[in-house]
């Protein structure tokens, strides 16, 4: 999916179903946890960054900001759909000004920022937007450390998955995505100003056959020319979603890292890094 200067990795595909409901699968409880916290007010105003599907746009819409306001935003929105509160609009954060209803009390924005080349700016640019004890929440995938392999049919079974996972990371690090971010989006929301910045560390076993090796199984179809182009090959492929089915595999997810940090109250903000500085 490409508009303007954003190019996402993962396409638009038949595979992105299946994506982004495991990916629900795997996030939301946590992330409807680390919002329930902020006791946000029920006539609030929230933006959803990359919304994707919609389950945290609309269930904010219906349980947090009953009264309120939530706009959704995605550089595709075929999966989304406006009700009563919920606006949806086209746009990339990225290059595109912040959609009408601002400022919000909540910006939320879910595996989106590692695949921004503006990504250490936009952070001061989504602060901005915020009203005066307003809340950011990023949350990224952190694979500076690959997942690994728990329990496996054989060893040759392990060593596919193994290669599998470390070609797509590569793929995808070739591809824009800073798989290192997220361990630097704290630090980046301090330096941006904001306070009560707080990061959760999360990560789970997944089985064969399940929701997160569904998440795997989509990704590497999504990813399949690439990653034939960078060493496997159309068999190693046909073995991995096989054994992506197999209940006798068991394997770290990817880590993901949630931060949130909430504008001053009385509303300074502060940066003393340079635009577009690497940190």
């Amino acid at each position: 999916m490409t508009t303007g200067q954003t190019t996402y990795a993962f396409r638009s595909s038949e595979h992105t179903r299946t994506q982004l409901a495991s990916i629900q699968r795997y996030l939301d409880d946590l992330t409807m946890r680390r919002i329930h916290e902020l006791n946000l007010p029920s006539d609030g105003c929230c933006w959803d960054v990359g919304a994707g599907a919609g389950s945290i746009a609309t269930w904010l819409a219906e349980e947090v900001v009953p009264d309120g306001r939530v706009v959704a935003t995605d550089i595709d929105t075929g999966l989304l759909a406006p009700a009563a509160n919920l606006d949806v609009y086209r746009a990339d954060v990225a290059t595109d000004a912040p959609p009408p209803g601002g400022p919000f009390d909540l910006i939320h924005a879910r595996l989106v920022t590692q695949h921004l080349p503006s990504r250490r700016t936009l952070i001061a640019a989504l602060a901005a937007a915020l009203k005066p004890g307003g809340w950011l929440l990023l949350g990224e995938f952190d694979c500076q450390s690959p997942p690994r392999v728990i329990t496996a049919p054989s060893q040759d079974d392990a060593d596919l998955f193994d290669r599998f996972i470390r070609t797509l990371l590569g793929v995808l690090t070739a591809r824009g995505v800073d798989m290192a971010w997220a361990g630097q989006v704290h630090h980046a929301m301090t330096r941006a100003g904001l306070t009560g910045v707080h990061t959760v560390r999360y990560a789970e076993s997944w089985t064969g056959g399940g929701y997160g090796c569904m998440l795997y199984g989509a990704n590497a179809h999504q990813q399949a020319d690439h990653l034939r182009q960078a060493g496997l090959t159309a068999g190693d492929l046909v073995r991995l979603h096989h054994l992506l089915q197999d209940r006798a595999l068991s394997v770290t997810s990817y880590p993901f890292v949630s931060v949130r940090g909430q504008r001053p109250t009385d509303a300074s903000l502060t940066d003393t890094a340079a635009p577009g500085a690497q940190r």
